[in-house]
């Protein structure tokens, strides 16, 4: 089997997304520690960044095989728009998925592992059980999507799981292994994210809305149907924008903390498309656009904090 179907399965394209909330949470934990009289540390340099990434990265492809598995097992995916799902298709079976997400999730594990032991050490061990349960939710979540007859994504739930775990466990969770503790403006910015996290999975949603609606696969677009799904997006773009706003003038010190308003440019212009859209599949392409925005929203704010 070509381990370049696993990489389709791996859906690259959505990795950036799935970082977003690391390097804010991380930028901003760093940027405190600093703040407190620490040793500055160059962000890129951190032990803890990179394997609070890598980790991040192992929860993204676990999701993206399950869900490829998943829709596959049950359908969802046979008519499906945009780009193709390897298990549906039949060029990766479904034993052999079953396998890839077990092997992903054994290495993420091991990961994860150092991560908690390179942050927390001996010293913290009720910090290292915490993370150690938030990561096994973390994968649970990442299965239950669309594994299972009890699958969240197929129940509208999707949104509130996204907004949960790519928001606030992935800014305020890398934050605080930086740091060792919460600071409640933190999670203006998770907000942020989670939101914007919420606003791709929307898109992806109304794309494949009447699809869905065949298959039973009930996602919150399909319970509030096209018109009231496009207000919902509107409300997470704006949300998220208005989110980083208060952040900012919270501790405003300098014209740099609003460099990420730069990211709100394309997504103000994919609020208008998804305005005029009436030929769903035309939305595949925002998903792109809303993710990397998303990702360049996350660098600027985060940079934004520092200068």
């Amino acid at each position: 089997m070509s381990i370049l179907n696993y990489i389709k399965a791996a859906r690259l394209r959505t990795l950036p997304l799935s970082v977003s909330g690391i390097i804010v949470g991380s930028f901003l934990g760093n940027n405190d520690v600093f703040s407190e009289g620490s040793i500055k540390m160059n962000i890129w340099e951190s032990s803890i960044f990179w394997l609070a990434i890598l980790t991040t990265v192992g929860f993204q492809v676990l999701s993206n095989f399950a869900n490829d598995y998943g829709d596959g097992i049950k359908g969802s995916d046979n008519n499906r728009t945009g780009e193709a799902r390897m298990v549906s298709s039949g060029v990766i079976s479904p034993k052999q998925m079953k396998l890839a997400m077990i092997l992903t999730t054994s290495i993420t594990l091991i990961i994860a592992l150092l991560l908690i032991f390179v942050s927390f050490g001996k010293e913290n061990f009720g910090y290292s059980i915490l993370f150690l349960l938030l990561g096994i939710a973390s994968i649970a979540a990442a299965i239950k999507y669309t594994v299972g007859n009890s699958a969240y994504g197929y129940s509208g739930f999707g949104d509130v799981f996204v907004f949960l775990f790519f928001g606030l466990l992935s800014v305020v969770g890398s934050y605080f292994l930086h740091t060792k503790q919460i600071n409640l403006q933190i999670f203006l910015p998770a907000i942020s994210i989670g939101l914007l996290s919420a606003a791709v999975l929307n898109l992806n949603n109304m794309r494949d809305q009447i699809e869905d609606k065949k298959n039973n696969k009930n996602t919150l677009v399909v319970k509030l149907g096209s018109q009231k799904a496009k207000f919902y997006h509107y409300f997470l773009i704006i949300g998220a924008l208005v989110s980083a706003l208060i952040y900012v003038f919270l501790d405003y010190y300098s014209p740099f903390q609003l460099m990420f308003l730069v990211a709100f440019i394309p997504l103000g212009f994919n609020v208008m498309l998804v305005a005029k859209n009436v030929i769903f599949a035309e939305l595949d392409s925002e998903l792109k656009k809303v993710a990397l925005s998303t990702f360049l929203f996350a660098l600027l704010f985060g940079i934004g904090q520092l200068l």
